[in-house]
């Protein structure tokens, strides 16, 4: 069986592997100088050689980067059976697995097998995964290696809405437990383009509608930094994965802050793109009136941008459409960095105080916008909180009644009570005694005040604000457990007062940025951009912001 050999310092590139009898095969770095080339090789003689490992010698060979031989034994190096890609594996996102395997120094079958054992390891108590998909992985690796810009990097897919072809799609729903989708989504063709190997489906409250994970039908996920709060919905078992290691990216979406709650919380990257930045065909046309979105959560902001370049393009005749970029999204973080007129508001929409510790966080974000050479002003953000949250919770209530009346067909028969959870029924009964005519003038609400807060945006590059309004609530308060209808609504609305405008704009991105922690997880600022170029900028604020902390 073959063991690892490892080096604490920067001179071996590449894991080699050691056999019984067998060469050792060892890639120094082409810059590594001569004597620490001789010393780790020497060491290796001496350590291959005792007794303790029971590996016999090592051979000296001629390799192509150095000749692999001397006497000489240095205390820097060392033999251990831990696998020095658990290290690697911490601290590289998926664009830098990637790269890594490219250039040969690790295999697609190697970040599986430890992206898989974290899992098994990690999952009994977080409880991000519902579905496992290994050996469909592990036979993808046989293939050739894909020259997307994620080759050979383990990923994992929402539980919620997207087709992948054999996979469940079950919303965390009994009602839907056993449906497979018979086809691909182009949002899941573009993924396998980009060579990213799923390993299995993550875990959703009910039909994403909540900002907790906590369904009746696999259980409640764990918040990896702290288990006394939410782990963050609908996109909580996809941020928790990312949070904790399993996979450096994970599929997310967005509706009312389904993926930016969740990145907030569990402290990775998320953004809400633009509706219209990318299509849903062949199966859908709209979603939510273009409210819903998808894309990832991830470790890094160019890992994000890169999978939004990925997943960009919209078919002929779609009704939100963008144009499509004169540049990449991943090419822009290169560029130099504009100077941007952001907006900070430090009170809810309908002008009460923030949580005071919240407030704290948003003035930090903005001190350290002022330090990076932005101009930073106060931000009146008011619209009719109320108005918008009413008017959208009977326009997403009326399309989930019309999405079970849809799955009727597909499956034969029609939910019965006993199928979904309590919360899901009230939803369902309460889309199903809407009216056209109140539909309808919700739709046009839900738009004025969105057309109202662009106008008012209009000169600004950003608008920065808290994803929550308070600092994140404990477990069970945002769950299915909830039998009152005005209190279950009440709990789907809260918290969210800043994150529901955000994406019911014609071309708005909503993102997210680490700023300030309480009790080991960080706030989120959510920044919101008018426009695309704009847009981009805030991923440079956060690089920026990065590179700022680590050198102080």
């Amino acid at each position: 069986m073959s063991e690892r050999v490892f080096c604490t310092t920067s001179v071996i590139s590449r894991v080699c592997y050691i056999q019984p009898g067998r060469r050792c095969h060892i890639a120094l770095r082409r810059r590594a100088p001569a004597d620490l080339r001789h010393t780790v090789c020497g060491h290796l003689d001496a350590r291959l050689s005792g007794s303790d490992t029971g590996l016999g010698q090592a051979k000296p060979v001629k390799t192509k980067k150095s000749v692999l031989s001397c006497s000489q034994v240095a205390p820097f190096f060392y033999y251990r059976k831990t696998p020095l890609i658990t290290t690697i594996y911490d601290e590289s996102d998926a664009m830098g697995l990637s790269a890594l395997v490219r250039k040969g120094e690790l295999t697609s079958l190697e970040l599986v097998d430890e992206a898989i054992s974290r899992i098994e390891r990690l999952n009994p108590r977080l409880n991000a995964v519902t579905h496992r998909l290994y050996d469909q992985a592990r036979a993808s690796c046989a293939l050739p290696l894909s020259k997307g810009v994620f080759a050979g990097v383990p990923f994992l897919i929402k539980d919620l809405a997207v087709g992948w072809q054999g996979l469940p799609v079950t919303y965390s729903c009994r009602y839907l437990k056993d449906y497979v989708a018979t086809s691909d989504w182009d949002i899941a063709k573009k993924t396998r383009a980009t060579g990213l190997i799923p390993l299995g489906k993550t875990n959703v409250p009910e039909m994403g509608a909540s900002s907790s994970t906590e369904p009746l039908l696999y259980g409640p996920t764990i918040n990896p930094w702290n288990d006394k709060i939410i782990p963050g919905g609908s996109s909580g078992g996809s941020a928790v994965a990312v949070a904790s290691r399993m996979v450096p990216l994970a599929d997310a979406s967005d509706g009312g802050g389904s993926l930016r709650i969740p990145a907030a919380v569990n402290a990775v990257v998320g953004l809400k793109p633009s509706r219209g930045r990318m299509t849903l065909g062949p199966d859908v046309v709209d979603f939510w009136y273009g409210a819903a979105v998808f894309l990832c959560v991830s470790r890094s902001v160019r890992d994000t941008a890169a999978y939004l370049d990925a997943l960009s393009g919209c078919r002929p005749g779609e009704p939100y459409a963008l144009p499509d970029p004169q540049r990449t999204f991943l090419s822009v973080l290169q560029e130099p960095l504009r100077r941007l007129r952001i907006g900070v508001t430090t009170t809810n929409p309908d002008g009460s105080p923030l949580h005071p510790e919240v407030k704290a966080a948003v003035k930090q974000a903005a001190t350290l916008c002022e330090r990076l050479g932005f101009d930073v002003e106060e931000f009146d953000f008011r619209y009719d909180m109320q108005t918008l949250q009413n008017a959208f919770g009977r326009i997403t209530a009326t399309l989930t009644a019309a999405f079970f009346e849809d799955s009727a067909l597909l499956l034969g028969r029609k939910v019965s009570e006993a199928e979904v959870e309590p919360g899901t029924w009230h939803i369902i009964e309460t889309g199903k005694a809407v009216s056209g005519i109140q539909h309808a003038g919700d739709i046009e609400k839900v738009r004025m005040i969105a057309r109202d807060i662009a106008g008012d945006m209009n000169g600004l590059d950003a608008l920065l604000t808290p994803v929550l309004p308070t600092p994140p609530p404990p477990p069970g308060t945002r769950g299915p457990g909830e039998s009152d209808p005005k209190k279950y609504w009440a709990n789907v609305l809260s918290g969210c007062s800043h994150g529901a405008a955000g994406g019911h704009g014609d071309a708005e991105h909503t993102a997210s940025a680490r700023c300030q922690g309480l009790d080991g997880v960080p706030f989120h600022m959510g920044t919101r951009a008018d426009r695309y170029l704009s847009s981009r900028n805030l991923y440079r604020i956060e690089i920026q912001e990065t590179c700022s902390s680590r050198s102080s």
